[in-house]
């Protein structure tokens, strides 16, 4: 492995408070930064990785477009995992 991107949903039911949109982004299999919608901003794990965070955190466009994926992605998929017993 390289450079990849790992873009999941975490909840713990179908309402949109309970769903977290991450997007954690890895080089040689170490996570160097990550975005986190509950955060609503990229925190990174590396030298590096804080580089970028600051950098991606300056730009409204990313960010806004990466708290939209929470709805967009996360709440409109939710069904097909989230069964209520």
């Amino acid at each position: 492995f390289r450079r990849y991107t790992v873009d999941r949903c975490d909840f713990n039911s179908s309402e949109l408070n309970d769903i977290e949109y991450i997007r954690s982004e890895f080089y040689n299999k170490l996570e160097f930064v990550r975005f986190s919608s509950s955060l609503g901003k990229f925190v990174g794990y590396t030298e590096y990785g804080v580089k970028q965070a600051d950098y991606w955190n300056s730009q409204t466009a990313i960010i806004e477009g990466l708290k939209a994926q929470r709805e967009a992605v996360c709440l409109n998929n939710v069904g097909n995992d989230y069964y209520k017993a």
